[in-house]
């Protein structure tokens, strides 16, 4: 897929096989086609010199990679489909490109980046920014679906352009230019002021380079893990503090600013800009990220709109956060049959000790679980030796949209600490609030336990049964919890030798105490 933007052009790889997706390459240019389009209405030849340069390069890459024309998709989106000269850019660089160019209307540029967002998130109602260099759409979202939609000439680089010094700090009389810019172009989205009105907007999640970096900055600022933004949630304070900062700076000078990239140094604040008007016109609290961008949408029709019974309906993941885990399973050809029944085996006992008020059995802790048994072995794709580090990496660094990131980090620890060791958050920490250590111990001692008893991969355990027991209370970590009570019982229930599982169970009384605060004992 290429999306020849107004900031920049990119040439996207994806590769899909049975139940599995993933980006296998990337070429970026930031080519600045709509350079002084704000100003002329045309393209200028040196912002034309450099696309077509650029393209050449996409060019000699198709040609090399040996895709032809049908598997690519080329899109052109504002600058070249608002200049007076677009056509006959188009004309030009088709000469040299030897592939179509489709030109994306500003509805069809908004339903895509609808579709990366949907795909990627777990929205549901709210609403969709999707910040471009030339353009910023939006679109109102209502049980998965989009209602109204809506494309205004208000990206980073033409705002910037139009209000921003090119050197120096800017002031505060021209950011209020353009913030009062901005809300008179809004103006006519009156379901975007009319959910203001209400208090209740729901989710506003973002999409584009800018808000990337805006992302990563203010996770920077946070004291955060940078393993990516996806998820990442930009407060109002914290944004409202990045623009004071960025304002204070040169522009030559906001790439000092950690999170903040180069090629975008100069045009992030006019972006932080729009941002933050958007906000305070919508009355959101904050932004979500995503990493998904228009390539992702475009890819994801490709993927899912081929079904006929979706005839009727936009193609959506039924489930984002089942298939971002089903996704990462199968990219690393786990053994399918011991992760679904170590999963199997976890999950009852999640269940049975919910019901015996061991725990509150949290759904979002259960899914959680479901995920961490799912990923706990494609670290064996790397090799055997450490897979459990190797498997909490690359559950960090792979992603997994749809889930916010503590809950990526506690995933990633429940399977690097599905071997041994006792669980701790480590330089994930500073994402951990209030209860998320307690549910990293329990994830990882069920995981742990259910995939002792699943040791020998063979299914041979089928099923558990717990019983408490009030004997000698706990002395030790747990001593004092729920009372003082003190045993339960894992009686296995198999149709085979259990000398190896009971033997596998048994050593994991030391986390189970922590996490449930029984003594753990495994009949005979």
């Amino acid at each position: 897929m290429i999306d020849l933007g107004s900031n920049s052009f990119r040439l996207v790889v994806f590769m899909a096989g049975e139940g599995w997706w993933k980006r296998t390459d990337e070429i970026y240019e930031s080519v600045r086609i709509g350079q002084g389009l704000a100003g002329t209405g045309r393209l200028g030849d040196r912002p034309m010199e450099r696309a077509l340069a650029t393209l050449d390069v996409f060019a000699h890459f198709l040609r090399a990679d040996g895709l032809a024309e049908k598997e690519v998709d080329a899109l052109a989106t504002s600058a070249i489909r608002d200049a007076n000269n677009g056509e006959a850019f188009l004309e030009h660089a088709g000469g040299r490109f030897r592939m179509p160019i489709r030109v994306l209307s500003r509805g069809a540029e908004a339903r895509y980046g609808y579709l990366a967002a949907v795909n990627s998130t777990t929205l549901s109602d709210g609403f969709v920014l999707d910040l471009g260099g030339g353009s910023m759409q939006l679109v109102q979202v209502s049980d998965r679906l989009a209602l109204e939609s809506g494309s205004w000439p208000l990206g980073t680089v033409r705002m910037s352009e139009r209000f921003l010094p090119v050197n120096g700090p800017a002031k505060r009389k021209q950011m209020d230019a353009l913030r009062e810019h901005v809300m008179g172009e809004l103006a006519q989205a009156r379901w975007l002021g009319s959910a203001a009105e209400g208090r209740r907007t729901g989710r506003l999640v973002g999409i584009g380079g800018t808000i990337r970096n805006l992302a990563a900055a203010a996770q920077r600022a946070a004291g955060l893990p940078s393993n990516g933004v996806q998820g990442m949630v930009i407060e109002r304070r914290a944004l409202d503090e990045l623009v004071a900062r960025l304002a204070s700076l040169p522009a030559n000078e906001r790439a000092s600013v950690p999170g903040i990239k180069p090629a975008r140094a100069d045009i992030v604040l006019a972006g932080a800009l729009v941002v933050q008007t958007v906000l305070e016109l919508g009355g959101f609290d904050g932004l979500e990220a995503t990493e998904a961008g228009l390539r992702e949408g475009v890819f994801f029709e490709r993927l899912l709109g081929g079904r006929p019974e979706e005839a009727e309906r936009p193609p959506l993941f039924e489930d984002v956060r089942r298939a971002s885990v089903l996704n990462l399973a199968a990219r690393y050809e786990v053994d399918v049959a011991h992760t679904q029944h170590v999963s199997a085996l976890a999950l009852h006992m999640f269940d049975e000790l919910a019901v015996l008020g061991l725990h509150g059995g949290d759904p979002r802790e259960r899914e959680l679980l479901w995920a961490a048994c799912m990923l706990h072995d494609i670290g064996m794709s790397v090799d055997y030796d450490d897979h459990h580090k190797h498997s909490r990496y690359l559950i960090l660094n792979a992603g997994l949209p749809g889930f916010a990131p503590v809950e990526v980090a506690i995933i990633a620890q429940a399977a690097r600490y599905h071997r041994k060791g006792m669980p701790q958050a480590g330089p994930l920490a500073p994402l951990f609030g209030d209860g998320d250590a307690q549910r990293l111990d329990r994830c990882a001692v069920l995981l742990r336990l259910a995939e002792d008893l699943e040791r020998s991969r063979d299914q041979l355990v089928r099923s558990t049964h717990f019983t408490l027991a009030d004997s000698a209370p706990l002395s030790g970590a747990g001593a004092g919890a729920l009372n003082g009570r003190g045993e339960i019982r894992l009686e296995l229930i198999a149709d085979g030798e259990l000398a190896v599982p009971r033997w596998a169970a048994g050593r994991e009384t030391e986390l189970f105490a922590r996490a449930f605060q029984r003594q753990l004992s495994v009949a005979r």
